[in-house]
């Protein structure tokens, strides 16, 4: 049996098993045309390890495909098929230090003027539902996927209120919004109207179809460049969309220290309008804040540990009031 032929047969395995496996399937047919015509019993560990480090991925990525192509070649092993394939070391785990980016006001602004001149005839996210799906992010601390996934019918801006259903947690949430996000949320229903959209999702493309995260993320790209934000930190990784999830967090923190709040109150709050599961998730907002209100907010930051609030009656009534 060739590799080709056992790649096909695994995939084909995957699939009958219900498994979408998208992404283990390319990666193994990365491998066929890396070994080319040769026979499954004739692959080594040293084929294997020039496959993974011919490749320019990070630390993770490269332990997660020696896991999937482990899978793949002990599979035809208990088959009988292969003979005893001693593959590669694993490579050790890397803890990510990765900070996300915090937007400056200015910088959105930037971003906002350059999504209402961004026009181009071929691209299918209009410059409107990109300047409202920015706003929307910055406006909910909410996560891209979240976002995208809203519906119309989940935007009640007689109440001011927006559920959000969370695929990642598997539960929903409803949160209150600002008075200038639902302006902006209305002006893009109006637009949509005037161009007669009517998927049920709220944010679509000009042919009516939900937007997709690979389409913004594109998007978002583009107008990085065309404002010219970019990290100036020496990280690897330029600013996100979900960026602006930890952004709307700093924000919003900085805003009430500035006014004086409550934190002792605010800060279990923000967490349950963010869909946070304890409150010690909130401590890493903390860290993100300017350096000169860290003193201030170690003193009144929650405690350690967690704390099953979500459900309160009293505490979402207080969310609703903000």
């Amino acid at each position: 049996m060739t590799v080709a032929e056992a790649v096909e047969k695994y995939i084909s395995r995957r699939h009958a098993e219900g498994i979408v496996f998208e992404r283990g399937g390319s990666m193994l047919l990365q491998l066929c045309q890396y070994l080319g015509p040769v026979a499954l019993a004739a692959v080594t560990a040293k084929d294997v390890l020039g496959f993974l480090d011919g490749q320019s991925i990070g630390s993770r990525t490269w332990r997660l495909k020696h896991q999937m192509l482990s899978r793949f070649f002990e599979f035809w092993s208990a088959r009988a098929v292969l003979p005893g394939l001693r593959m590669p070391p694993q490579r050790p785990e890397v803890r990510q230090t990765f900070e996300p980016y915090i937007y400056s006001r200015a910088e959105i602004q930037s971003l906002l003027r350059a999504a209402r001149t961004d026009h181009h005839p071929t691209r299918l996210v209009d410059p409107q539902t990109l300047r409202t799906f920015i706003l929307f992010l910055y406006g909910t601390g909410a996560l891209t996927g979240e976002i995208l996934g809203v519906k119309d019918a989940d935007v009640d801006l007689e109440t001011g209120m927006l559920t959000i259903v969370s695929a990642r947690w598997n539960r929903s949430r409803s949160i209150p919004l600002s008075r200038d996000l639902c302006e902006v949320l209305q002006k893009y229903r109006n637009w949509r109207a005037r161009k007669r959209l009517f998927d049920p999702h709220f944010l679509v493309t000009k042919n009516d179809k939900p937007l997709s995260k690979k389409s913004v993320v594109v998007c978002f790209a583009r107008l990085r460049r065309i404002a010219g934000v970019c990290r100036r930190d020496g990280s690897a990784l330029e600013p996100r969309l979900n960026d602006l999830k930890f952004t709307f967090a700093v924000h919003r923190i900085t805003s009430w220290i500035r006014n004086g709040a409550n934190l002792s109150r605010m800060l279990p709050a923000l967490a349950a309008y963010m869909g946070q599961v304890d409150l010690g998730a909130t401590e890493r907002y903390l860290s993100m804040t300017p350096e000169r209100f860290r003193k201030e907010l170690n003193r009144l930051s929650p405690r350690k540990g967690k704390a099953h609030w979500r459900d309160k009656p009293e505490l979402m009534k207080f969310v609703s009031s903000l």
